[in-house]
């Protein structure tokens, strides 16, 4: 009796719990590596330690250097591509551009989520054929492009400030290597800065103007070009790989300021006009940047987006874009050389 009292009369207050959140850790990302030199060395290197990743595997042409790289990463080394395709959900493509969509097209068809490596491809038509086998895939995979500036911290700030630019300049040289000699300057270095102009002012382009020249090797080593957009930016570039130090800057004018980025250190500073209570005056107007290595950012947004997740990330179609605009800069410099060449012909018969 007395229990059922107790049962009958008595109200129990639950136990007050410690406030705490819940987080659900996500579930790894499958993920495999194609392509080990000394970018793809890098995806390996993040990949085996990244929160969110299980490293599956890695293949390379090589089969030593995937062997070696396997086993200080802790990972497996695979004879052939379909292999680790079969066991993975994503995979990075960081081969030559002119395997990117040899192997991009049979991954994308499966289903399988594609990093690939910039640029996207070694042509439109190749571009085209990758976009194509996403979008025709059930699964709907991701195609992201591998255009690392786009993550670094900067420039994130700097597209985070909604800066409407009405003149960019920059400044992308670098020291000799023998590295990506099969491509010039302008789709090794300088199609970088084209992907962050058009992700800056995604307005069509109206006017290219162009000239490069080789300088230690048999395709364009130095380049300047000249892009006018439809919304009236302007935009000034130079790109070189055979400078004396390594200068990564971009500089941004904006209505009644300006913004100085430099990639290696990570920061901008700014400058506005202010004209309130007296004479106008330049004032600083920095912005604040948190460091990071942008190759992670980039690897960590792929992950996000396979998971479904909303992240900043350069798709496809920014890829195929920004490879459109490095064409035409490339054209642009061929023209220039020809009519070059008209004109000395002509002084030579005159």
């Amino acid at each position: 009796m007395a229990v059922e009292a107790l049962a009958t009369d008595v109200v129990l207050e639950p136990l007050a719990q410690p406030q705490r959140e819940l987080r659900e850790e996500p579930v790894p990302v499958r993920i495999g590596v194609v392509g080990t030199g000394s970018l793809g060395r890098h995806h390996v290197r993040i990949l085996a330690s990244l929160p969110g990743a299980e490293l599956v595997g890695i293949h390379d042409a090589r089969p030593e250097v995937a062997a070696e790289l396997a086993a200080t990463h802790g990972t497996v080394a695979f004879d052939d591509v379909d292999a680790l395709a079969a066991q993975v959900e994503a995979m990075v493509v960081a081969a030559p551009t002119s395997e990117h969509a040899r192997l991009g097209v049979p991954l994308l068809a499966a289903g399988r989520h594609v990093l690939v490596e910039k640029p996207i491809a070694g042509s439109l038509q190749e571009a085209d054929e990758l976009l194509a086998a996403a979008a025709e895939s059930a699964a709907r995979p991701v195609l992201a492009v591998g255009h690392v500036e786009f993550y670094n911290p900067a420039v994130q700030a700097l597209l985070a400030a909604g800066a409407e630019p009405r003149f960019v300049e920059v400044e992308r040289l670098g020291v000799f290597s023998p590295r990506s000699l099969d491509v010039d300057v302008v789709l090794d270095l300088m199609i970088h800065d084209l992907q962050i102009l058009h992700a800056l002012d995604p307005s069509p382009l109206f006017e290219v103007r162009a000239t490069g020249i080789n300088v230690l090797s048999p395709r364009i080593d130095i380049a300047n070009v000249r892009l006018e957009l439809e919304s009236g930016c302007t935009a000034n570039l130079t790109a070189s790989r055979v400078s004396a130090e390594r200068v990564r800057k971009l500089r941004a004018f904006v209505p009644r300021g300006y913004f100085s980025l430099d990639y290696q250190a990570q920061e901008i500073k700014g400058y506005r006009l202010e004209e309130s209570g007296g004479a106008p005056q330049i004032v600083r107007a920095d912005l604040p940047v948190e460091p990071a290595e942008p190759l992670r950012r980039e690897l960590e947004a792929f992950l996000r987006a396979c998971r479904g997740e909303p992240t900043p990330l350069v798709r496809g179609e920014e890829g195929r874009r920004a490879l459109e605009t490095a064409l035409l800069v490339v054209a642009a410099m061929a023209g220039d050389r020809e009519a070059g060449s008209r004109s000395k012909e002509r002084r030579t018969i005159q």
